[in-house]
């Protein structure tokens, strides 16, 4: 009778322990679209996120670290996940994204490394190469919507002395607009007529342009890519990969 009670203790105490690791897999999905969803919400309102969001989420996840027993596979998995943390605070230095976008991605890389719930391939580097990729989708909406103000016999370019090559990448990049609000400027004086100007802008030192009728490139919060980046490591995987595999 011992023996058989012996049995099914462990039998039980497996059990427990896969019931234990799925609790922690979906609270660390959770946590991760909580977080980012959050931090989406503040960027598009306030333009801004509060350092109490990061402090807050890394809390969980350094608690979550604890609640798998710091097992050497877990330390291994956060630890390779962090190598995001340089690249990410080095995009952040040279201006390519902001702090937050920056503190996003190292606390995702603690909080839910490398996670997914498709079967494909993911990296480190998952969520910021995926919302690079998805970025892409605002280039496509700024040449529709050229495209359809040219189609209403509107010139969008007048008083511009650009060459076809110029006013083609400009219909990608941006838009001409009425009264803008969150964009950035792309265009400059010189002399009689105006030029396009593509130089690239300090994601943290860059001013809205407030001129009206002007040519702007929307300043969209790179944390929605983020999010949506990471939305689509969980489902799909890594993007860029599976597209070059597909290829392949």
């Amino acid at each position: 009778m011992k023996t058989i009670l012996r049995s099914l203790i462990l039998l039980e105490e497996p059990a427990k322990y896969l019931e234990l690791e799925l609790d922690v897999y979906q609270i660390r999905i959770i946590s991760a679209l909580v977080m980012l969803i959050a931090a989406s919400a503040l960027d598009v309102w306030k333009r801004e996120v509060h350092d109490i969001v990061w402090v807050v989420f890394g809390a969980i996840a350094i608690i979550l670290i604890f609640v798998e027993s710091l097992s050497d596979q877990v330390l291994i998995e956060v630890a390779f996940s962090l190598i995001i943390a340089p690249i990410a605070l080095v995009l952040w230095r040279v201006g390519l994204f902001g702090g937050a976008d920056a503190f996003s991605l190292i606390v995702l890389a603690a909080l839910a490394p490398q996670l997914t719930l498709a079967e494909n391939f993911v990296t480190p580097l998952t969520t910021l190469t995926n919302a690079a990729f998805l970025s892409i989708v605002i280039l496509l909406v700024n040449f529709i919507r050229n495209l359809i103000a040219i189609l209403n016999h509107i010139d969008v370019f007048a008083g511009f002395d650009e060459n076809k090559f110029k006013k083609m990448c400009a219909m990608f990049i941006g838009y001409r607009s009425t009264n803008p609000k969150y964009g950035f400027s792309i265009e400059k004086s010189d002399g009689a007529h105006k030029k396009l100007d593509f130089a690239i802008h300090h994601a943290e030192k860059a001013e809205f342009c407030k001129t009206k009728d002007t040519w702007v490139t929307p300043g969209i919060p790179f944390m929605i890519y983020i999010a949506a980046g990471f939305v689509a490591q969980l489902i799909f995987g890594d993007i860029v990969i599976n597209v070059i595999i597909t290829i392949l």
